[in-house]
Order: C-alpha cells, then sequence, then structure tokens
C-alpha cells in the first residue's frame, strides 16, 4: 500500500479555490436575477443610491432589492458607502453587465446556470442508467438561447458574420434561397428576411414553441418572405434547393449531426455555401485546458447539449465536439472547401465557411 504525502501548501491552496468556487457560484445566480429584473441596467443610470431609491426606480421590492444588493456589495460588483447606505455600479463593470454593452454583456450568460440546475436531480440518474434528458425538461432554454443569439449572430450579422463569405451580400440583395436550421425563435432570420428582402428565408427547428415564437414575430413584422416550420432535419429530404444554408450553435447537440450534415449537403446547391457557427474547442481535452470558457462549456454539455442528444438516441457529442470532429463529419457529409474564421466579438465560437467543392 503507497502512502502519499499531502502537501499542505497545495491543499490549503485547492481549499481557497474550493470556498471562491462556492462564492462564484452562489454570485452567478444573483447576476442571473440582476439581469432578468434589469436591476443592472437601473444602476448604470442613477447616482449612487439607497436601497428604496434603486427599488423604485425599477419598479422591484425594496427588501429584495437591498438582499441582491448586498450579495452585489460583498462580491465587489457594486460600490457600497456605509456612511450614505448607498450602491453605484462602476461603469467599468456596467461595461460587462447591461444591455447597453451588447456582445459584452456577460451576464446573459449567467442565466445558464439557473436553466440547467432544475435538471441535476435527471442527469444524476443518468449517471447511473445512461440515457438522457430531453429538451423538453429545461424552462426558458429557447429564451435564453434567443438571447444569446441576439448579441452574438443578430446583431453582428450586417458587419461581422455576412461579409465573412465574399459576395454574399449582393447575392442576398438581388435574391437568394436560405435555410436556417435549428432556427430556435427565428430572431437570425427574421433580421435577414427584413433586411433583404428580395430574398426568400426558411426556417426549421424541433421545438414547436420556439417555431411559434418565430412566426409570431414575422407576422408582427409584416414579413412575407419568411416562412418557419416544425421539422427534423435528420429526416429532411430536399435536393438542391438554397443557395445559403445557416446554422447557429446548432449542430453539436443534434442526435444525429452526421445526418443532418449530409442532409444539409443534399439541400445545398452546386455553387451554395454553408455557414456553420459552432463552439470553439478542441476535440482532445488536452487542447481545451486553457480555453477561457472550458469548465462552463463542459458543464453546458454534460447538462444540456451532450444530455438532450442522448436522449434522443442520438450520438451525444456534447458542446466541446471540436474542430477536429467538426472537420471529420463535415467531410464525411461530401463537403471539399472548408475554412474556419473567428470573429472578435464572440470568443466563444467558430465560423466555418463550407462548399460542395
Amino acid at each position: 500500500m503507497t502512502t502519499q504525502t499531502l502537501d499542505s501548501t497545495k491543499a490549503e491552496q485547492f481549499a481557497e479555490r474550493m470556498l471562491e468556487i462556492l462564492n462564484s457560484g452562489a454570485l452567478c445566480l444573483m447576476i442571473s436575477i440582476g439581469h432578468r429584473t434589469e436591476l443592472f441596467d437601473t444602476l448604470a443610470k442613477l447616482p449612487p443610491s439607497t436601497s428604496q431609491q434603486i427599488a423604485d426606480a425599477s419598479g422591484l421590492n425594496e427588501r429584495y432589492v437591498r438582499e441582491w444588493l448586498n450579495a452585489m456589495a460583498v462580491g465587489r460588483f457594486v460600490d457600497y458607502d456605509p456612511t450614505q447606505r448607498t450602491y453605484a455600479l462602476p461603469p467599468e463593470h456596467a461595461a460587462f453587465l447591461t444591455r447597453s454593452a451588447g456582445a459584452d454583456n456577460i451576464a446573459t450568460y449567467a442565466q445558464e446556470i439557473g436553466v440547467l440546475a432544475p435538471v441535476e436531480d435527471q442527469i444524476v440518474e443518468c449517471f447511473h442508467k445512461g440515457g438522457g434528458v430531453p429538451y423538453s425538461a429545461f424552462n426558458r432554454f429557447h429564451e435564453v438561447m434567443a438571447e444569446d443569439s441576439g448579441q452574438t449572430v443578430v446583431a453582428a450579422l450586417e458587419d461581422h458574420i455576412l461579409p465573412l463569405v465574399p459576395g454574399l451580400v449582393d447575392a442576398l440583395i438581388r435574391g437568394i434561397d436560405v435555410l436556417d436550421v435549428g432556427c430556435g425563435s427565428g430572431r437570425a432570420l427574421n433580421r435577414l428576411a427584413t433586411l433583404f428582402p428580395n430574398s426568400r428565408f426558411t426556417g426549421y427547428d424541433l421545438c414547436e414553441d420556439a417555431i411559434a415564437v418565430a412566426m409570431n414575430a414575422a407576422q408582427e413584422r409584416k414579413l412575407t418572405n419568411v416562412q418557419f416550420q416544425v421539422k427534423d432535419t435528420t429526416l429532411l429530404n430536399e435536393v438542391e434547393r438554397y443557395d445559403l444554408i445557416t446554422t447557429f450553435d446548432a449542430v453539436h447537440d443534434q442526435a444525429r449531426p452526421d445526418t443532418v450534415l449530409r442532409n444539409i449537403y443534399n439541400a445545398l446547391r452546386p455553387d451554395g455555401v454553408y455557414l456553420m457557427q459552432d463552439i470553439h474547442a478542441s476535440t482532445e481535452v488536452s487542447g481545451n485546458l486553457d480555453h477561457p470558457l472550458a469548465p462552463l462549456l463542459y458543464t453546458i454539455s454534460c447538462m444540456h447539449c451532450m444530455t438532450v442528444s442522448l436522449a434522443a438516441g442520438g450520438m451525444g457529442l456534447g458542446t466541446m465536439w471540436g474542430q477536429e470532429q467538426a472537420l471529420q463529419l463535415l467531410r464525411a457529409a461530401g463537403f471539399a472547401s472548408i475554412e474556419i474564421k473567428q470573429l472578435p466579438h464572440d470568443i466563444m465560437n467558430d465560423y466555418y465557411i463550407v462548399k460542395k467543392g
């Protein structure tokens, strides 16, 4: 029997890290609440204020606002003046916590923890019995993903994403056929349909609720060049119908991503373009040790993306399927020309410019 010598310094450092993780996990829930109640947005517009003044300005209950503010104060998110009993959000913090920050608003992603936590019991059961947790078990998933898409995709379409493909904007202006696979609530597609009235847009997604939201938004905007449909794209049987096909973080959690990519290949016209946005990662974990978001992304994978695929009897590739596996599946689907690009505003994703030849 081998006796290991305990490095007390290393042990103390790890204990300190564990305490930091517990505090950070708690603060993540508070950040999510601050985002959802728009308290960060309210604080950014106020001078140093009391909890009552902040509650009045936000239209919220003072007792809850005060407790939240105290969590933010001890977490060093807001500054607290004990003499005046006022709270203030530094502009340097507001730059990463408010809706006006756009793609820099990290508070949006704090909601992920609240979305994942309610399925913990089911995930633990999967550890013992295998299988997965279906999409239907996740509350607010499409709502949170739509907000994420609004920051990283919709807001960047015109100036950053579309220009990645030479000549694409001009083609959209003239008029082409576009399909978005896994369109969710349709924010990106409705935006494209608004920008390019001569083009024709179709969105497919498995979730009936998300498709209903997308259709309602299109009707409110009086868009006649976009349609949405509930569809399992593993059963997609369209041949050379589209000039542009897009997926925005929608391949890795499919039950059969290999089949979906093959169907996309078949549905794309010979001179068409497939634009795939998906997670920036390495397939091998050693390549992600210095990834700034790896712990979050592996957690999301275990508690959502991997498990929903396994729940459908799928491959369970997970969020961190990585560039190597993505390239392998794209080539297996038949694609011969693949270029990977990145955008400064989106540290989480890669953009694959994919063609048949």
